[in-house]
């Protein structure tokens, strides 16, 4: 049989220049079983105003949010992830919250500076955290509009500053670009055994190191956990690397539950300091309510 080089090399090409924001996407989705998609993104343009690539002259999320596919079509499959950032390799990641998947909470990115640092005070453990320029959003495990309903109801006052993306809400990861600047990690993720990522949500952990490190892996031991920088990617135990020089999972998908998993925090037991930190950022007599999810 004759062999045709040409073929080969070009696989072999399209594997080492795979980029960043696809090598995330691939491993958000096969590694941890997030589903993703990818966003609308930016129009092409050398300008300092980045419009976003969507009908809406006024959008407010430029870039940073579903368009063509719909939200619905947030997947863990391989191939389709792949085919997706071949064809547009700087496409923002969405993920689609909720389900199986984690849920966020969002708040300004003064108000989560102010928050993160009161965590830190009491010794809190958090999950990652994802920072934009203008918002910096916390992903939780998995909560119930009925569960978030009651918890917001026991507050006196909930600020619309505040949001909560769970079932049918989606929330934009590193390293996407924005038309708000480049999505990065202000807390890393930190990588554990699968039960203990499903069983120890809200349990802070013994002698966990909640202060701020530098290197953006805030409370992870260093050697013992995969890192992640800030600036949005898999570092120093090698999750973003594979042999053979390509990056991206190299595990089947049916392995994940195998897999070292992002740890994740119960919203119960960070929702009362969040509140808290955005209606002091917030003017005061602004909008909000009792019920504000």
């Amino acid at each position: 049989m004759r062999e045709i080089p040409g073929r080969r090399r070009k696989i072999s090409l399209r594997r080492a220049g795979r980029s960043a924001v696809q090598t995330a996407a691939l491993t958000y989705a096969t590694e941890w079983r997030w589903p993703v998609l990818p966003g609308v993104g930016l129009r092409p343009g050398t300008g300092r105003v980045h419009e976003c690539a969507c009908p809406d002259p006024g959008c407010v999320v430029p870039g940073a949010h579903p368009f063509d596919p719909g939200l619905l079509a947030a997947t863990t499959d391989a191939r389709m992830v792949r085919w997706w950032w071949t064809n547009r390799p700087e496409a923002p990641i969405v993920l689609a919250t909720g389900g199986r998947a984690p849920c966020a909470v969002s708040l300004p990115a003064v108000a989560g500076a102010r928050a993160l640092a009161a965590f830190d005070r009491a010794g809190v453990r958090l999950g990652p955290v994802v920072a934009t320029p203008s918002r910096w959003t916390l992903l939780v495990a998995p909560y119930s509009l009925e569960v978030l309903g009651e918890l917001l109801h026991r507050q006196d006052w909930v600020p619309e500053s505040l949001r909560f993306h769970g079932e049918g809400g989606y929330t934009v990861l590193p390293p996407s670009p924005t038309g708000a600047g480049r999505v990065r990690w202000e807390r890393a993720p930190q990588l554990v055994d699968p039960a203990e990522a499903a069983g120890a949500a809200g349990a802070p952990a013994a002698g966990q190191d909640t202060g701020a490190g530098t290197d953006g892996n805030e409370g992870a031991s260093a050697g013992a956990r995969p890192g992640v920088d800030r600036t949005g990617w898999l570092t120093r135990t090698g999750l973003g690397r594979r042999s053979g020089g390509s990056e991206g999972p190299s595990r089947a998908s049916g392995d994940s539950g195998r897999l070292p998993q992002p740890w994740l925090p119960d919203v119960t037991t960070i929702v009362d300091v969040l509140v808290e930190q955005a209606v002091r950022a917030g003017s005061p007599g602004g909008g909000g309510s009792r019920l504000a999810y």
